[in-house]
């Protein structure tokens, strides 16, 4: 058994000129919530249609739990759990049918696990699926794919579209399931603020390669917040060691680096600076500027 539950290897897609994945390099480890996130177009949604079977690569390898991704069979496919955004089922089928169905279809159902999660939503199994609201959808379908007793689950943009009640109700019965605890969670978000709650590995992907492996916490370390008081244009952006915004309010000089210690101040004081202030940044501020600033980075030139 491989210690991984993906691994690809130079993993490339082309859509024509577009470069979605580019020679990917991806070893996601056994256990544990790991988070995968990335601006859009960063190839979050092609690695997952590989990794699920649904796509072929241009070039590389995928494997999943072992297994190419590309010659799953039934069993492998019995062994991975999937939620989508769109939490999509059969409206017109009541939730017992529903769940008679993924019964007999999956050999390893656990229906303690589907009665644990779906007992955090108001969900009864003469409704038709089609009279469910959103939050309860996405919590019967977590019920669903964890009733599964995956070596894998694949949460892809779970809560979206949830209300504030809805999305707590579904980290909540996620976090708390006991089946949960015993596979891989892949979790795929551009909510920071379920990313920092659940996730204990947090992978950033950018167009199509990977530029961030790490816990949460290790990598909000490596970003700061800096505010100094520089009484005329302040240093040229293009100087600025590890700078990944810039801006100016009232008269000073605002900056969110990546990778800079106590030296930074002395920089910013040889710039002009009377005065300059750190402060730590939210896991929401520091991807979203670590993302903004490679995302507007041309790309490098196709080979």
């Amino acid at each position: 058994m491989s210690d991984f539950v993906i691994e690809t290897k130079e993993l490339s897609k082309r859509y024509g000129p577009k470069l979605a994945l580019d020679h990917l390099d991806l070893q996601v480890p056994r256990g544990r919530i790991h988070a995968i996130v990335g601006a859009n177009g960063a190839g979050k949604s092609t690695l997952f249609r590989i990794l699920l079977g649904f796509l072929a690569p241009t070039a590389g390898e995928a494997r999943i739990l072992g297994k190419d991704s590309q010659h799953l069979d039934t069993d492998d496919r019995g062994r991975i759990g999937f939620v989508n955004e769109e939490h999509t089922l059969p409206g017109w089928m009541r939730v017992s049918a529903v769940t008679a169905m993924q019964r007999r279809q999956y050999s390893r159902w656990n229906q303690a696990a589907f009665d644990e999660v779906l007992g955090h939503y108001h969900v009864l199994p003469e409704q038709k699926v089609s009279q469910l609201s959103r939050g309860e959808r996405a919590g019967f379908n977590l019920a669903l794919a964890l009733a599964q007793r995956p070596d894998l689950l694949v949460l892809d943009e779970p809560t979206l579209g949830l209300d504030v009640v809805a999305k707590r109700a579904f980290l909540e019965s996620l976090m708390h399931s006991n089946v949960a605890d015993d596979c891989t969670v892949i979790y795929c978000s551009h909510q920071m603020e379920e990313i920092e709650r659940v996730a204990d590995n947090l992978i950033i992907l950018e167009r199509g390669a990977l530029v961030n492996m790490s816990p949460p916490e290790d990598f909000v370390e490596r970003v700061r917040y800096w505010v100094a008081d520089i009484p005329f244009k302040g240093p040229d952006p293009k100087t600025i060691p590890g700078l990944l915004e810039a801006t100016r309010i009232d008269g000073l000089h605002h900056y969110v680096v990546l990778d800079q210690d106590e030296d930074f101040a002395e920089f910013l004081k040889s710039s002009g600076a009377r005065s300059v202030q750190s402060m730590p940044v939210s896991l929401d501020r520091a991807v979203n500027s670590f993302l903004a600033k490679n995302h507007a980075a041309p790309p490098a030139a196709a080979a």
